[in-house]
């Protein structure tokens, strides 16, 4: 089995463990090409516009837990997200 297929069935905490562990001499660099002077010389800038606005918005501890937990599959941002959505389209503001 090859390592690409080892490490697709590794959880998303057993990677990130995988990756803090891992040295720097164990990165393969083989499928990334040289960045030399011609490859500068050449490269251009590109901005990424966002997508998504990015807040910051304080939720009590207990509040976010509950969500933590509740996410399962989902990202717990994501589920907020829902709720509050859910919550928009049910009021008549």
């Amino acid at each position: 089995m090859s390592k690409k297929k080892e490490v697709s069935k590794l959880s998303i905490e057993e990677r990130e463990k995988e990756l803090w562990e891992m040295e720097d001499e164990d990165i393969d660099y083989s499928d990334i090409p040289p960045l030399d002077e011609e490859f500068l010389k050449n490269a251009k800038r590109v901005e990424h516009l966002l997508l998504e606005a990015e807040n910051i918005v304080y939720i009590e501890p207990s509040i976010l837990n509950w969500f933590k937990n509740k996410a399962e599959d989902k990202e717990y941002q994501t589920l907020i997200n829902d709720v509050l959505l859910t919550y928009i389209k049910t009021q008549q503001i």
